[in-house]
């Protein structure tokens, strides 16, 4: 919550906007001196500036007591009246303000006949120990984000005013009984300026991209699918996740299982949790656009792409091709299955291998042999991707056809073993090498990764930082 800290509150520091704040006006009788009237006017406030005793805190609260330890983390006592919605709570305490503003003072008296005596000048005043909060809740419209605000206030502890010009310093006191009024504006104006600015915040939410093309064939499903779930120091937010064509359009709202988020007991700012059906579905894209393709033409031990090493194996396929070089085209007979356990992760691979010869100028597919493949591995992350690396667990094979007549497959489960281990595995380790895109939002990184794997479901957990501080002057300010 560090980061969502820093983005809502730590970036008020410096400059703010101006705010005017309407002028007030004071007459009395005073014996024996007469009429006295006192204004002040062109109240402006043009700086803010945060503290460091700024929080956030997350999920349900009740009425702002004066007991500190009963809202979480340590503010300033502030009226109760003003936080009593469940949702995301920001405080900012400690807040001080600079505001200047012009002062007159007349009187007329019938000591001094009908002569009226004025003056005027100018004002600087300093606000210390202000708090201002704000209540807002975050809810799934449509699997966008929208955000409203339940409540807002401002509290001002001190005002210290300073004249300038005329006899400032004859004045001061009468000046001085305007601070209620100046307190009074300021609590308003400051609580309504940040309910007109996250109108900034919920356009952004708003306007995250319900898809994330990672290239031209795969899109990520980014709609949320349920409302946030607040927890007492994070937002859990629940999107589809699923894998879908680049030129699909994204409408899957159903809902999904809530999945179990944990990391162990440990403080992380990010817990990313991806069902098995996130890494199904991403297969199942490529598999139904045709990528899943692989022509091998070339292996560690090239005889093996020779029909005279497969003389002693299958005979008649070196006496039709004799000394005949071999490609092998390897298609994926159905999507290959994920599957994740507390153990490990792993997949089941179904695939075609087709026995190509090449005879002459002529390719002659003579046989194919159905493999079904299971592998089991380890998942790492690095930056916003997560890494995989598989070893063959075991494979079973069966003959779909043959120009070459009937040979079993106990014959050739030697030499497959052989090719899966030192070709088809460390070809699949180097596509998985160039890693998944984890669904993160642009401009942040992941840090200290580590990874929890449990039924059905990995678990990323991870602190997150800015990849660019200064882009940081992008993003709403409240």
């Amino acid at each position: 919550m560090a980061v969502a800290k820093d983005m809502l509150i730590g970036r008020r520091r410096g400059p703010s906007p101006r705010s005017a704040l309407p002028g007030a006006e004071k007459s009395i009788r005073v014996p024996f001196l007469g009429g006295v009237h006192a204004a002040v006017s062109n109240i402006t406030l043009f700086h803010l500036d945060v503290g460091d005793d700024s929080a956030l805190r997350l999920g349900d609260s009740g009425p702002y007591h004066d007991s500190r330890s009963s809202f979480l983390f340590l503010v300033p006592t502030v009226p109760e009246t003003w936080l009593l919605c469940s949702g995301l709570v920001v405080v900012a305490s400690g807040v001080s303000a600079n505001i200047s503003m012009a002062w007159s003072y007349s009187y007329d008296s019938w000591y001094f006949g009908p002569l009226q005596i004025s003056d005027s000048g100018t004002a600087s005043i300093l606000v210390q120990g202000m708090e201002v909060g704000i209540t807002m809740e975050i809810k799934n419209y449509n699997g966008s984000l929208a955000l409203n605000v339940s409540q807002c206030g401002c509290y001002v502890k001190d005002l210290e005013i300073s004249l300038d010009g005329g006899a400032s310093w004859f004045y001061q006191g009468s000046i001085n009984a305007f601070e209620d009024d100046i307190r009074a504006a300021v609590e308003k104006v400051v609580p309504e300026n940040i309910i007109g600015s996250t109108s900034k915040l919920d356009s952004f939410l708003q306007g995250l991209p319900r898809s994330v093309s990672l290239d031209n064939i795969t899109a990520l499903n980014m709609t949320f699918m349920n409302d946030p779930q607040y927890g007492n120091s994070s937002i859990e937010f629940d999107i589809n996740g699923l894998f879908t064509s680049a030129v699909a359009k994204t409408s899957n709202l159903q809902k999904h299982p809530q999945l179990s988020l944990s990391c162990g007991g440990a403080s992380n700012m990010l817990l990313l949790s991806l069902d098995e059906t996130v890494f199904s579905s991403a297969l199942d894209v490529y598999y139904k656009a045709g990528s899943m393709h692989w022509v091998v033409d070339k292996v560690s031990d090239q005889s093996l792409l020779n029909t005279a090493g497969w003389k002693f194996i299958i005979p008649r396929l070196y006496r039709s091709y004799p000394n005949d070089d071999m490609v092998l085209n390897i298609l994926m007979a159905s999507s290959p299955i994920m599957w994740i356990t507390s153990e490990n992760i792993g997949a089941t691979i179904n695939a075609d291998m087709i026995i190509d010869v090449l005879h002459g100028t002529e390719t002659v597919p003579v046989a194919c042999i159905s493999v079904v493949v299971s592998a089991s591995g380890v998942v790492e992350a690095s930056g916003n991707k997560v890494y995989g690396r598989f070893e063959l667990n075991d494979f079973s094979l069966s003959l779909k056809w043959s120009k070459i007549g009937n040979f079993h497959m106990s014959l050739i489960q030697g030499v497959i073993r052989v090719f899966l281990n030192t070709a088809c595995m460390p070809y699949l380790n180097s596509q998985l090498g160039h890693g998944f895109i984890l669904p993160v939002v642009h401009g942040f990184i992941l840090k200290d990764v580590y990874m929890i794997t449990s039924t059905k479901q990995l678990t990323l957990c991870s602190d997150i930082t800015f990849a660019n501080v200064s882009s940081l002057a992008s993003l709403p300010v409240l």
